[in-house]
């Protein structure tokens, strides 16, 4: 979602570098275009200008690093101020004894707050916690339906009071379904008790004086608002609005996996006081992150989140199978079956673009890069239209075994054979690393994931259909037999 801002953050470093000292003209011409990418960005006019003079008075003097650039001093501060500006990490939920633990999701309709109670419940439920999902949304026509559904999905429990007859279900009382549910926690022994409110398109005095009875009717311990990333500096202001009815005690922000500026993210802290505790960074119900300030601004600037892709990694990768990994690599006998759990894997993280963007230097180089899944799932059926031998001695795989192989994953033999060759090389490579001890790169991502290797077949995927198409051109202008 912060492309653009990370895109305008670096040509505005850049045009510092060479630089051997900051000055008040080089920071003052900074500072302009940081503000214009900031409000661009839909963030807050109150919180810039207070950024910008913050950043200001910290770089304003401020003697360059030995060997260090004004460009990566301005860095530094920004990025520091920026996680001050969205900080501090408070992601923990406080949970009382003897249960239920009772939150409750408030915020405008169509934010995501019936799919982020179950993403809540879900992440609760990782924690080894069992929560109850409330069905306390008696609006929206589908929002009780909706909530079934996604417990299901989730093995979560779901109070509702819905009735098929549609009348009964308007009749309904919110504060009195809470009150019901809250009952129903405490008798069954649940942990933790998810509320999930009504909304309405806009704020108005009927739903705020809703959710403020509810809230008083069972005195939640922990009130989150719901924000829209993409809604911008709508988000924020809705977000003050509850606040002061309401007293929060954090806000999710959902969407964040859109086409969302980031005003949102980089403002709501600061009108509010309020700390963010989650992002949603997708539909699934998986989707539901931890968020940590020095994290997100370290993305904003393009200098990624190698944290967050480790624990992603991490879970993914058992430390069994990844030191099984290891010695294979080290030995040279990694093959393609090994190659296919790491690509499947690579999906269950998110895919290899939302990967790359958290790699330090990235997230700016990949907005005309086309690495979609599709292209991890041409791979997979290359793959899975091999035989087991081919998968594990590739060197076996000849022109005709090419052209199988070809017509069994609806590609072109050429494609299987730049794969293969990319494979090999990947092979070899991770051969000399891991003979060389592993040592960062098993640090960094557990033994088990290859960044290189599967960067390098993505990479190949591209070039294999561009090399393609070009030989098929020249072939047809008769300059070449292919052979």
């Amino acid at each position: 979602m912060f492309e653009s801002l990370t895109e305008k953050f670096n040509s505005v470093f850049r045009s510092l570098a060479g630089r051997g000292r900051i000055t008040e003209a080089n920071v003052a011409d900074a500072m302009r275009d940081v503000r214009k990418a900031l409000l661009e960005a839909d963030v807050h006019y109150s919180v810039v200008k207070k950024f910008c003079k913050d950043v200001t008075e910290a770089a304003i003097g401020a003697e360059v690093v030995k060997s260090l650039h004004p460009s990566q001093v301005l860095i530094k501060i920004v990025n520091d101020k920026l996680t001050e500006l969205m900080g501090p990490v408070d992601s923990n939920i406080y949970f009382v004894s003897p249960g239920p633990t009772i939150i409750m999701l408030a915020g405008l309709q169509g934010c995501g707050k019936t799919t982020t109670a179950a993403k809540l419940a879900g992440y609760l439920l990782a924690k080894g916690k069992r929560p109850l999902l409330v069905a306390d949304d008696l609006r929206r026509p589908a929002a009780i339906e909706q909530l079934i559904v996604l417990g299901g999905q989730l093995n979560v429990d779901v109070y509702n009071e819905e009735s098929k007859n549609l009348s009964r279900a308007k009749s309904m009382d919110s504060v009195k379904v809470a009150k019901n549910a809250i009952s129903y926690a405490r008798e069954n022994n649940f942990d933790v008790a998810i509320l999930d409110t009504a909304g309405r398109l806009h704020i108005d005095e009927e739903m705020m004086t809703e959710v403020a009875d509810v809230a008083k009717a069972v005195n939640p311990h922990q009130i989150y608002l719901v924000c829209d990333s993409m809604t911008g500096q709508d988000a924020v202001n809705s977000a003050k609005e509850f606040n002061d009815r309401l007293e929060l005690d954090g806000v999710i922000l959902t969407k964040l996996d859109g086409d969302a500026r980031g005003g949102a993210a980089l403002s709501v802290k600061a009108v509010t006081g309020k700390p963010i505790k989650f992002v949603g960074v997708g539909e699934k119900l998986d989707k539901l992150e931890e968020f940590h300030p020095d994290r997100m601004a370290g993305r904003i600037l393009g200098m990624g989140d190698v944290v967050t892709l480790v624990e992603k990694a991490q879970q993914q990768f058992e430390a069994e199978e990844a030191e099984k990994l290891q010695r294979k690599m080290a030995r040279g006998s990694f093959d393609f079956d090994d190659f296919l759990k790491q690509m499947q894997a690579v999906k269950k993280m998110g895919g290899m673009k939302d990967m790359l963007k958290m790699m330090p230097g990235m997230g700016g180089q990949l907005a005309d890069l086309d690495l979609e899944d599709g292209q991890l799932g041409q791979i997979e059926g290359i793959v899975h239209s091999m035989t087991l031998a081919e998968r594990r001695e590739p060197e076996t795989i000849d022109a005709s075994r090419r052209r199988r192989i070809a017509a069994g994953a609806g590609v072109q033999p050429i494609d299987v054979s730049g794969l293969v060759k990319t494979f090999k090389r990947s092979r070899d490579m991770m051969k000399t690393i891991s003979g060389g001890g592993l040592g960062g790169l098993k640090g960094l991502l557990s033994g088990g994931f290859n960044m290189d290797a599967l960067s390098a077949a993505m990479g190949s995927g591209r070039k294999i259909k561009q090399r393609s198409k070009r030989k098929r051109k020249i072939v047809r202008k008769g300059k070449i037999k292919r052979r």
